[in-house]
């Protein structure tokens, strides 16, 4: 057995060791995994809980409940007022740690309520490597982490998915929407919703990883290097730049640097 199929082995002894699991489930390539190798393994011990809150596009709780319904997972969904828990809209540093300690702390309550043992969620090892406040919340709430436990990197669980024939094996890493703003800036339902609107339209003119940084009156659209030509095309940039000054926006701009994870963390790298 190769190095990858024993992670995989591993992961499943993971999971049958804890009898019963509740996967926080938000669609994305390591939850998906996640929910498709515990029910593997547990069978009805394994029910997916999906936040619906300003953070998460409805997008990603249709495609959850999409999935579960294809594979005959019992799907919970709990709506999860994330603007209201003290802290997170102001937006600090540690926004994510009061973020994933309230709503993690929802899921263990329902969890328990329905007989499962613990929670368990998709952090990997590539994980460990930006700022990451809400990890804290997660060690002390006792939220397990079985792809980490593994030793499972985000490529192990494309490639495994990519043998399941999940259709998530390639699908683009998206965090909350919160992850779009500054540190300090006041989060706002309105706000999150822009954002989201600004994001889906560049998801329509076929643009797959990106994010849209908003600034206030601008937007700093991120793009793979290859992709920063096709969205100086004339027509696609005015169609762009219309559609965003439209949501409110008074300056489109181009981030020449491109994507990359955690750029809202940059600016903590020079305090």
């Amino acid at each position: 057995m190769d190095e990858l199929h024993q992670k995989y082995a591993r992961l499943g002894d993971i999971l049958r060791g804890l009898g019963s699991v509740a996967v926080a489930f938000s669609s994305g390539v390591d939850s998906t995994f996640l929910v498709r190798a515990a029910h593997d393994v547990l069978g009805a011990k394994a029910v997916a809980f999906t936040a619906k809150s300003d953070f998460v596009p409805q997008r990603d709780v249709d495609e959850a409940a999409a999935f579960c319904r294809a594979l005959g997972v019992e799907h919970v969904v709990v709506p999860f007022p994330i603007l209201s828990v003290p802290h997170v809209a102001e937006n600090p540093k540690d926004r994510c740690y009061y973020c994933k300690h309230a709503l993690f702390s929802e899921m263990k309550a329902q969890a328990a309520s329905r007989g499962l043992a613990v929670v368990v969620d998709g952090s990997n090892l590539d994980d460990d490597g930006d700022y990451r406040p809400g990890h804290r919340a997660l060690a002390e709430l006792g939220i397990v982490s079985p792809l980490h436990e593994a030793g499972m990197y985000k490529q192990d669980i494309r490639d495994l998915s990519h043998e399941l024939g999940l259709p998530t094996w390639d699908k683009p890493s998206f965090a909350c929407l919160a992850s779009r703003f500054p540190y300090g800036h006041v989060l706002t339902p309105e706000g999150l919703a822009r954002v989201n609107t600004a994001e889906e339209f560049l998801m329509a003119h076929g643009f797959r990883q990106f994010r849209v940084r908003d600034h206030g009156d601008i937007a700093r659209i991120e793009l793979p290097p290859e992709d920063i030509g096709r969205l100086l095309d004339p027509e696609l940039r005015v169609a762009v730049t219309e559609r965003l000054k439209g949501l409110g926006y008074l300056y489109v701009t181009l981030d020449l640097e491109g994507y990359r994870t955690g750029a809202m963390n940059e600016v903590l790298k020079k305090e």
